[in-house]
């Protein structure tokens, strides 16, 4: 429910002088926060024996969910279509482009998150193309990181987590 938060907040003024940046941040860190947490369920059945299985798939959706509107509010709200100025930006912050390669890595698992897509596709291909949602942490990682003007803690705890939980990952997949 943070997202009804974000828009009551946003109805209500309650995002500060500048609410288009602060609504564009709050998505963005949502959706890491929920990537982070669909990968975390694992090595919780694993090492605590909680199974939360039956959610993960759902906040993957989710955190998909506000990495689409984190984007839209960029494209849409932020630079409102001014491809000259979103070239420019581009350019200028490498953060969004790493930012975007993220996006485009996570598009194919939402994609591909329904029930039949794995006897479509077989579960071997199934699961290498839900693999991405790997490299699309670490880039959301390093994406918020980059994008602080000063290095806070907080965006390195962020990162810290998606090297740490992919790295769990690379210990237990033995073939990709």
């Amino acid at each position: 429910m943070p997202g009804v938060w974000l828009v009551y907040r946003a109805v209500t003024g309650g995002l500060g002088v500048d609410p288009v940046k602060s609504l564009e941040h709050a998505l963005g860190e949502l959706s890491l926060q929920f990537l982070l947490v669909s990968l975390l369920i694992t090595p919780l059945l694993r090492y605590g024996r909680v199974n939360l299985l039956k959610f993960r798939k759902a906040l993957g959706l989710i955190g998909f969910s506000y990495l689409v509107l984190h984007f839209l509010v960029w494209l849409l709200l932020d630079l409102q279509l001014r491809w000259g100025q979103i070239g420019a930006d581009l350019v200028k912050r490498p953060y969004i482009v790493v930012g975007f390669i993220a996006f485009l890595a996570l598009v194919p698992l939402a994609a591909t998150s329904f029930k039949k897509a794995v006897s479509v596709l077989g579960a071997q291909t199934w699961q290498r193309i839900h693999r991405l949602v790997y490299v699309a942490v670490i880039l959301g990682g390093v994406h918020y990181v980059m994008q602080e003007k000063v290095w806070t803690v907080e965006s390195l705890a962020y990162l810290a987590a998606a090297v740490i939980l992919v790295g769990m990952r690379f210990l237990w997949i033995r073939r990709w």
